[in-house]
């Protein structure tokens, strides 16, 4: 079987927008940046998120019922950093930021407007990530005026995992 090609600057190039993801279960809290994630259903809604399995966030997802899903503002560079930078493993990252229980436990983090809370309705193995899919069951409420510009992979590029995938 041939070696599969490495995408490289294919996905490189599609600098999507950045995401919080957030997970409570069995008295745990957990979040991580995330950077694989889409709309993948318009009717039914869905949502998938992609967590790294190194990922100590994703040993939490794996227990929980929902997942909070939040989207960054470009703003919020230093939000990025801390849910990027730092692993769960050795930092509380919520004893940082203000945030309040919502869906299941599941952090809601303050400051964050744009963000939605999914029920777990599948997970989907793909190699050194799994895909969990959402049903939405909460949304943040409707923010006046336009919407902001998203924090997107190139403009933490720099970034240095704090729990390499």
């Amino acid at each position: 079987m041939p070696e599969e090609p490495d995408l490289g600057a294919f996905a490189v190039a599609q600098d999507g927008p950045l995401y919080v993801v957030t997970a409570a279960a069995a008295g745990l809290r957990a979040g991580c940046l995330v950077g694989f994630a889409s709309q993948c259903s318009i009717d039914p809604p869905r949502f998938v998120v992609w967590l790294s399995v190194a990922n100590h966030t994703y040993g939490v997802a794996r227990r929980a019922r929902y997942l909070t899903v939040h989207l960054l503002r470009r703003d919020q560079e230093a939000l990025a950093r801390l849910f990027g930078g730092r692993t769960g493993d050795r930092t509380d990252k919520f004893a940082r930021i203000g945030w309040r229980p919502g869906r299941g436990g599941c952090p809601v983090l303050e400051g964050v407007a744009d963000w939605f809370t999914g029920r777990i309705e599948a997970i989907v193995v793909g190699g050194d990530h799994e895909g969990f899919l959402l049903v939405p069951v909460e949304k943040a409420p409707e923010a006046p005026g336009p919407a902001a510009e998203p924090l997107r992979y190139g403009d933490v590029r720099d970034l240095e995992a704090g729990h390499p995938a």
